[in-house]
């Protein structure tokens, strides 16, 4: 047991994540590592412009590479629960809000989440919501700050 708590993921995130961690440190972590060192040859760290802009590079791509690690050590790979037409893991869902134009979104893991790109965490409020529901069904959306709003779905896939 790692202590850590699983980090549900598909096969294709996992995949993904696994291929970012590989650039950030077969390509990217050495391009900084040089930046570095050049900014170093340029005398007085104090004001030294390029040096602290690249610390501070090296230091976003550490912690990124630490977030990356962790989901690939404590991942545990989630499989479509979608059944008989109800909103699943892995289902892609059309919704509609009163005045609004449809959206669709995949129920995926949290760390897949990206609702500018169509997928939503099943943790989020949208995820919860629509989890087990069916095409036309009126689904309330309950906000973290208390709210909500309510959605129609218009196809389950």
């Amino acid at each position: 047991m790692t202590g850590q708590p699983e980090i549900p993921i598909t096969r294709g995130g996992l995949d993904g994540i696994k291929r970012e961690l590989e650039e950030l440190t077969g390509v990217r972590r050495p391009e900084i590592v040089a930046k570095i060192k050049a900014a170093r040859e340029h005398g007085d760290l104090s004001e030294n412009f390029e040096y602290h802009a690249a610390r501070n590079e090296q230091a976003f791509l550490e912690s990124r590479i630490r977030e990356l690690e962790t989901i690939v050590k404590n991942h545990v790979v989630i499989e479509s629960t979608a059944r008989g037409g109800e909103v699943g893991l892995l289902s892609t869902v059309t919704i509609r809000e009163e005045g609004a134009p449809e959206e669709t979104y995949t129920i995926v893991g949290p760390a897949e989440a990206d609702p500018v790109n169509g997928r939503v965490s099943f943790e989020s409020a949208i995820g919860k919501a629509l989890l087990g529901q069916r095409a036309g069904a009126d689904v309330e959306v309950l906000t973290p700050t208390g709210g909500g709003y309510r959605v129609r779905i218009v196809r389950v896939e």
